[in-house]
């Protein structure tokens, strides 16, 4: 049909008017709803959102509700003393970031023909004796090789939560829990028991797993106690297990560490923490004939999504490539 038609015959502007007049499809725009959502978590503040966004405090706060609405849940508390976020907005936060951050990594692949260079901000966790000894010289040559990316570095020995404390990757030893994470391997150890030269000429060199009750053994206060050392006879091949006592327990395995160096007794370490400390004499290997030499796997652990974000291959891909495998030191670029 002519394009005058449209303007000449009614039936065919009725025509026209009855096609234009169906009902708008609505589009999804949650990734802007969720820009908002952020911007007020992370102010506390429905007006403070809003001038960063060019927003009227209504609109920021009914663009929440929105959400709110939505999932049938309160994400936020408002009270005369500001905003809190409720568990569940905890939990939106974490998802909402990763979701905008994922958005933006797909554009800047694409734009770059899927060669998109790692950039953004990158939350790592790491134990403290491995973060220490083998992660954090490592960063300075990551971030000068990838400019883009902005790393929030933070060290703990206790089991953390990925999405409870915001991380993108967290470096662990252990079995892994949760089926939903990925990991990959960085080191491949085992635990020793060891004691300072000082120690030893104190209170005597242990010759048998029973001779422990006469000294003093630094024991971990993890959720899982560790107040048990395995063992293996030489002879027969036999496991066994001592509980072990001692005037001092911690969560820290670098505290572990140096209270050994100052003689306060005896502990079980990862022996990639200790590798150093042995080769030097300032710790000595004890029991070494009943060491199970059960391995101890290092990993770096990341939620396990389809499209792994750019910085968080990179970074991981960088400390594959920079740790020794078992544990005996760091190659800085």
């Amino acid at each position: 049909m002519p394009m005058e038609c449209l303007h000449d015959n009614p039936d065919c502007a009725t025509n026209a008017f009855e096609l234009n007049s169906k009902p708008e499809v609505q589009l999804d725009n949650r990734a802007g709803e969720m820009e908002v959502f952020i911007r007020v978590a992370e102010l506390r503040s429905f007006s403070e959102a809003g001038r960063k966004l060019h927003l009227s405090p209504s609109a920021v706060s009914k663009l929440v509700t929105r959400i709110e609405d939505r999932l049938a849940t309160r994400l936020l508390v408002r009270s005369t003393r500001g905003l809190q976020l409720t568990p569940e907005g905890e939990m939106y936060l974490v998802r909402a970031q990763r979701v905008l951050d994922e958005i933006d990594d797909a554009e800047r692949a694409v734009a770059s023909g899927g060669k998109a260079a790692p950039r953004g901000r990158l939350r790592v966790n790491a134990s403290i004796a491995f973060g220490v000894m083998y992660v954090q010289p490592l960063i300075p040559a990551f971030l000068e090789r990838y400019p883009e990316v902005e790393l929030d570095f933070s060290l703990t020995d206790g089991i953390i939560d990925l999405l409870e404390e915001r991380a993108d990757i967290a470096i662990r030893s252990g079995s892994l829990p949760d089926s939903s994470l990925k990991a990959r391997k960085l080191v491949e150890s085992s635990r020793t028991i060891v004691a300072s030269p000082e120690y030893i000429a104190k209170r005597g060199l242990p010759h048998h797993p029973d001779d422990l009750v006469d000294h003093n053994c630094l024991r971990f206060n993890f959720p899982v106690p560790m107040s048990e050392w395995p063992f293996i006879n030489p002879e027969t091949g036999e496991r066994i297990g001592r509980t072990i006592t001692g005037n001092f327990q911690c969560d820290s395995g670098a505290a572990m560490r140096r209270l050994c160096l100052s003689g306060l007794g005896m502990a079980r370490l990862g022996r990639f923490h200790v590798q150093g400390d042995l080769k030097a004499g300032t710790l000595v290997e004890i029991l070494p004939d009943w060491n199970p030499n059960e391995e101890q796997l290092i990993h770096a652990i990341f939620a396990g999504h389809e499209h792994l974000a750019a910085r968080i291959r990179a970074f991981i891909d960088f400390l594959v490539n920079h740790i020794d495998p078992y544990g005996n030191g760091i190659r800085i670029p």
